[in-house]
């Protein structure tokens, strides 16, 4: 299933801090830099200081329809699970 899915993180930070994060981490997917944090408004996941972000895990669907939105880190079992439960029959 994870291969079946196009995957990407997106962070605040720079590309270059991005580069050596995702080698540090061995990251199998790029990590996408909002500096300005537009992406991470547009999903709610700015704190309330307007600086720091929510870690959080959104899938979407080819059709641009959420399918999963869980803040923090839920384990990838879960996130899943609960996929596959959204998108059967479709």
């Amino acid at each position: 299933m994870r291969d079946e899915i196009e995957q990407f993180g997106v962070n605040p930070a720079n590309v270059d801090g991005h580069r050596k994060y995702v080698e540090k981490m061995e990251f199998n997917f790029p990590l996408l830099s909002d500096p300005d944090r537009g992406i991470a408004q547009a999903y709610h996941a700015v704190k309330d200081d307007g600086q720091g972000i929510w870690r959080s895990v959104y899938v979407v669907g080819r059709d641009g329809k959420i399918r999963y939105a869980q803040r923090g880190a839920p384990p990838p079992d879960d996130v899943v699970t609960t996929f596959k439960e959204n998108t059967r029959g479709g």
